[in-house]
């Protein structure tokens, strides 16, 4: 049985609850297997180790379901969705990618675009870092972010971009339900291009000695600011 691997608890429970791609197959630790809804799944009974390799990863909680690809959003009909939208600039760690679908998930936000190039595409790592919040979430990718930026900004939509010191205090820059948010990558920051497309920049204010916030935190901050005044 082929298909793209979707493992931990959270992550198939959430596959096979939202429902936008096929389920093949899934399997559990016999101990698992007898849960009631894994037998509502028809999960098979699998060893550690053959769990192990059918995820390509250790940390499959004792679950691992085979699944169809995953149903990519249309950036189109994402921009006429209610709520902001968060654009990742070269984002490629998984884990990244998974804890901000779950923050967007959380804070009621419309989705998430990403470049296909030099971005994590959404595998069975990024389903496990955002506990299956990504199932539920619309990602959209689009060939060129800058150019999906050039034609997203106008009177409907604003494009926001967050830097770590430039910019307005994110609390005094009334962000709004028609934000694209915009964030780099942990240290490299926005592209060039990408930065021109922006029409304005928000900073979080920090009082430690680290410099920067992990990109996942900054769009919790940010979102759940829009979100405090819905």
């Amino acid at each position: 049985m082929t298909g793209q691997p979707v493992y931990g608890r959270n992550p198939v429970r959430e596959l096979a609850a939202a429902g936008r791609r096929e389920v093949h197959a899934v399997y559990a630790l016999p101990e698992l297997a007898r849960e009631p809804w894994l037998v509502g799944l028809g999960a098979e009974p699998r060893s550690r180790a053959e769990l192990g390799r059918l995820a390509g990863s250790a940390e499959h909680q004792g679950v691992v379901a085979l699944a169809g690809p995953y149903p990519y959003a249309d950036a189109g009909e994402l921009l006429r969705a209610e709520g902001p939208i968060v654009c990742l600039d070269r984002v490629q760690d998984p884990r990244n990618l998974g804890a901000v679908a779950r923050v967007v998930d959380a804070a009621g936000a419309a989705g998430i675009v990403v470049p296909e190039r030099g971005s994590a595409p959404v595998t069975g790592a990024v389903a496990r870092a955002s506990a299956g919040a990504v199932e539920h979430v619309a990602v959209a990718r689009v060939p060129n972010l800058a150019g999906f930026l050039h034609d997203a900004r106008g009177p409907e939509r604003w494009v926001v971009g967050a830097d770590a010191e430039d910019g307005d205090d994110y609390r005094e820059a009334g962000l709004g339900l028609d934000t694209i948010l915009v964030l780099g990558a942990e240290g490299a920051g926005l592209r060039p291009r990408v930065r021109s497309m922006c029409d304005r920049f928000v900073h979080i204010p920090m009082h430690g000695r680290v410099a920067s916030l992990n990109v996942s935190v900054a769009a919790a901050v940010l979102l759940f600011d829009i979100a405090r005044v819905r």
